[in-house]
């Protein structure tokens, strides 16, 4: 059986570990988002309101091609997908970092992709695993992988920024209805470095799909 699982979760929250994880466990391929050779998102780092709008079509564009290979594939996992996709442009439009032009160009864009979605053979994720992860654990995991751009010692204002996107996601979550879905304690779980938490993790989306007939 086909069975495609997405991930999400804030910037930090651990999805690429889990997404490695969870391909491994399930025999699935891995699908990562480009981060290490996105040329655009140190850019945007330096300066957001310049590079807002440029960074999220370098993102729509990578999530499509991406959410596409997935739903035609075999057994996979994505560590993020372009169901999160406008979350992000969304909090960037309303901290000012894009103007009414680039919103409308965006949504636009984005509804003609999810309307392409419509017609493969797979129109969804089987399952969206979110993680959930406090400001503590979400900066604790940025600052031990290490990218330079990321970290508040490079920019303090990012605390604002990490904060508000924390915000931004209960409402993101509570109003995904794309597939069924779960939620991670990422502060509860340390699958990052507790093999006995991964495997607590590992039972309970076990336990999700086996409800869903996935497995």
């Amino acid at each position: 059986m086909m069975t495609v699982i997405a991930l999400s979760g804030p910037i930090g929250a651990g999805k690429s570990t889990l997404t490695k994880i969870l391909a491994a466990d399930l025999g699935s391929q891995a699908f990562y988002e480009s981060v290490e050779d996105n040329p655009v998102l140190p850019l945007f780092y330096a300066d957001p309101a310049k590079y807002a709008f440029l960074l999220q079509i370098y993102f729509l564009n990578t999530r499509f091609r991406n959410i596409k290979d997935a739903l035609v594939a075999d057994n996979n996992v994505l560590d993020r997908s372009i169901y999160e996709d406008e979350l992000f442009f969304q909090m960037n439009a309303d901290m000012g970092r894009a103007n009414q032009t680039e919103v409308d160009i965006y949504r636009d864009l984005l509804h003609n992709m999810m309307e392409e979605l419509k017609t493969l053979p797979k129109k969804a994720p089987d399952l969206l695993v979110h993680i959930d992860v406090s400001y503590d654990t979400m900066l604790k995991r940025i600052t031990k992988r290490g990218r330079s751009f990321e970290q508040l010692s490079y920019d303090p204002t990012l605390e604002t920024y990490y904060k508000t996107l924390l915000e931004y996601y209960g409402p993101w979550y509570e109003n995904y209805n794309y597939s069924p879905k779960i939620r991670i304690d990422g502060d509860k779980y340390d699958f990052v470095e507790s093999k006995e938490d991964q495997t607590a993790v590992i039972t309970q989306i076990e336990d999700k799909l086996h409800e869903l007939g996935q497995l």
